[in-house]
C-alpha cells in the first residue's frame, strides 16, 4: 500500500432506526446512510421516504468515525457534525465518480480548523491520486474556492485493492470491484463483527465475481449495489449491461453464496420513485428475508 502519509492502525440485530445521531461510543458498531441514490441526486415529493442524496454511509465503530463515499448525503452529515467539533474521521472512497465525490466541497468540518480526516481511496487508471481528483473538482471554473481553502487538517493515503490495514483494533481489506475506471469495496471488522461496503459493482454473466465473494465472506452485513433491476439490467431496448452497475437480484446470489447474514441494497437509480422501491422490496422479502432496502437516516446495529 502506498502512502501520502502512513497508515494509523454477530449479526446485525433487530434494531432498526431513523432518529439522527451522530455521536460515537467505544462499544458500539452501527452503520448509518446519509445518502442511497446512484447517479445523481433525486430530490423531490416522490423519493423523500428512502431519500435523494447520493452515496455517503457512515460506520461508528470501536469509537471511531469512518465515512464511506463523499456524494450529496456528506452535505448532511456534515451538518450534524458541526455539533461535534472538534471531529476526527476516516473517509474511504469506492472510486472518484461524480455521485461519490459531489458532497465533499460541500463538507463543512473540513473548512473548521481543529479538524482532522484521513482520507483513503485507490489510485486513479491514469495515475491521479484520491487527493488530487478530489482537488481538481474544487478548481476554477468548476468551484469558487480550491481545496486549500479547508482549514481542517486533511491526510490522505493511497491504497491498493487488496490492500489490508488496521485502525487499532478495526480491522480493514479492500477489494477490487467490477466497475468502469475501477471502484475499490471495503470490509470492516471488528471484535467479531463485519460489515462489508460494495458498490460500485456489476456483476458478470456466467460467474460469481470472486473478488466480491471473497470480501462479503460470512458478513453480518453487505451493502450492496442494486441500482437496477434484473428486468431492467436485461431490456430489449435501454439495456444496462457495461454500466459498471448490478441488481438485487444478483445481490441476493452474492449474499447467499457468501453466507451473508444481511444485506442491504443500496445506490438506488435515479428514476425509482418510493413505491417502485416499497415494490422491490416486498420481492426482497420473499428471496431474501433478511434483506432490506437501504434509506436515508436508517441506522443498523451490528
Amino acid at each position: 500500500m502506498s502512502e501520502s502519509n502512513s497508515v494509523p492502525q454477530n449479526s446485525p440485530s433487530a434494531y432498526e432506526s431513523d432518529t439522527q445521531t451522530t455521536s460515537v461510543g467505544s462499544q458500539e458498531f452501527l452503520v448509518q446512510f446519509w445518502g442511497v441514490r446512484g447517479s445523481i441526486p433525486a430530490p423531490g415529493a416522490e423519493t423523500v421516504r428512502y431519500g435523494g442524496n447520493t452515496s455517503c454511509v457512515e460506520m461508528r465503530v470501536g469509537g471511531k468515525r469512518l465515512i464511506f463515499d463523499g456524494g450529496t448525503g456528506l452535505r448532511v452529515l456534515g451538518r450534524e457534525l458541526l455539533k461535534e467539533m472538534p471531529v476526527e474521521a476516516y473517509m474511504l472512497f469506492t472510486h472518484s465518480h461524480w455521485d461519490h465525490i459531489q458532497g465533499f466541497p460541500f463538507f463543512t468540518p473540513a473548512f473548521v480548523p481543529g479538524n482532522c480526516f484521513h482520507i483513503y481511496g485507490a489510485i486513479a487508471p491514469n495515475g491521479a491520486t484520491m487527493k488530487q481528483r478530489l482537488s481538481d473538482q474544487m478548481l476554477h471554473p468548476n468551484f469558487p474556492v480550491p481545496i486549500q481553502v479547508m482549514q481542517s487538517d486533511l491526510k490522505f493515503y493511497d491504497l491498493t485493492p487488496g490492500d489490508a490495514f488496521r485502525l487499532d483494533d478495526i480491522a480493514i481489506e479492500t477489494g477490487s470491484l467490477n466497475h468502469p475506471n475501477t471502484a475499490m469495496g471495503y470490509r470492516v471488522t471488528w471484535q467479531g463483527r463485519t460489515v462489508v461496503y460494495a458498490t460500485d459493482t456489476e456483476h458478470f454473466p456466467d460467474h460469481l465475481d470472486e473478488n466480491l465473494l471473497h470480501l462479503a465472506r460470512d458478513a453480518d452485513l453487505l451493502i450492496y449495489d442494486a441500482c437496477y433491476t434484473d428486468q431492467e439490467y436485461h431490456d430489449a431496448k435501454t439495456p444496462k449491461v457495461g454500466w459498471g452497475h448490478s441488481t438485487w437480484q444478483a445481490g441476493v446470489a452474492v449474499a447467499q453464496a457468501a453466507g451473508v447474514k444481511r444485506v442491504a441494497m443500496f445506490h438506488h437509480d435515479p428514476t425509482h420513485d418510493d413505491n417502485f422501491l416499497d415494490q422491490v422490496g416486498e420481492q426482497l422479502k420473499v428471496a431474501f428475508p433478511s434483506g432490506l432496502l437501504a434509506r436515508e437516516g436508517m441506522i443498523l446495529e451490528i
